[in-house]
């Protein structure tokens, strides 16, 4: 096992105080440290918002991406290195709402990533507005009478579009999401972990209070079978005085995207040779951008 504290930045947080995104990145330090991970072998990819600062709070390899772009921007680098472990960390506007279309076509590629999404249900840096996620009737800068749009379920999305790997997660549980962090970066294939993350400032329904009096571990749930689908998804559609949490979905055998391009066959793109061009040549052409 690694040291945890290799991954400590000299970058202080500027998130809110009780802020959830201080558990989420906790978690993930905890759960690379557990795999036995050091910085030079995780890339870390975010978009924009409070929660895509985080690569900057890590000290591991960061991508800072547009908004809405953090899982294209990912993919991209597990192509030219698969024997990095990838993280594409979002906020569920950045992840669902501007990047939704990513979503979706990142599931159905399945590459072998882990997804961390920090669901706040609203934008919080840009002042407020609601997101995809936000309940129905919430109240916002933007939605004074209340929103009048359905919100999304992300898990019960990504199992209906073909996800392998289907979690979710609670930032007040900082340990627990550490163990659900670290099978999804061990399953081979997509993993979508969707953390509820409570907003101290602009989302005063969905605290830790609320949600601590309603999230249940599936771990304690011995009827729980995390292969039946069917299953999975009545237990992704449960909201109310129960909440669970933890692994709700997750089957193997599902070829990754790098498995099945044939040039990966041969190595990382990124330690292949230049198929016989001159190092000087691909310089040049570098030169003439810079």
């Amino acid at each position: 096992m690694s040291d945890v504290k290799l991954f400590n930045s000299p970058e202080r947080p500027t998130w809110c105080p009780g802020c959830g995104d201080y558990g989420i990145l906790n978690a993930i330090k905890s759960a690379l440290a557990g795999l036995d991970l050091y910085p030079h072998q995780v890339m870390v990819v975010s978009g924009i918002g409070c929660g895509s600062k985080l690569p900057h709070y890590m000290h591991a390899n960061g991508f800072n991406s547009l908004h809405g772009r953090a899982l294209p921007i990912a993919q991209g680098i597990k192509l030219a290195n698969y024997q990095l472990t990838v993280l594409a960390v979002t906020g569920d506007g950045d992840g669902f709402g501007i990047g939704g279309n990513h979503f979706l076509h990142t599931i159905r590629r399945n590459p072998n990533i882990t997804h961390i999404v920090e669901d706040n249900m609203v934008y919080g840096l840009t002042k407020g507005q609601y997101s995809p996620t936000s309940p129905l009737g919430f109240v916002t800068s933007t939605s004074p009478d209340g929103t009048i749009e359905t919100a999304i379920n992300p898990p019960l999305l990504a199992m209906s579009a073909g996800a392998t790997f289907v979690a979710r997660g609670f930032a007040g549980e900082p340990k627990h999401l550490t163990q659900i962090i670290m099978q999804a970066v061990q399953h081979q294939g997509y993993a979508l972990i969707d953390v509820l993350q409570p907003c101290v400032i602009y989302n005063k329904i969905n605290t830790y209070d609320f949600y601590r009096a309603r999230v249940s571990k599936l771990d304690d749930d011995p009827s729980h079978d995390p292969t039946d689908l069917q299953a999975a998804m009545a237990k992704a559609r449960e909201w109310g005085d129960r909440i669970p949490i933890g692994i709700l979905y997750r089957v193997t055998g599902r070829p990754t995207h790098e498995e099945q391009v044939k040039v990966l066959r041969h190595g990382p793109l990124v330690r292949q040779p230049l198929d016989g061009r001159s190092a000087e040549r691909y310089e040049s052409l570098k030169a003439e951008y810079l």
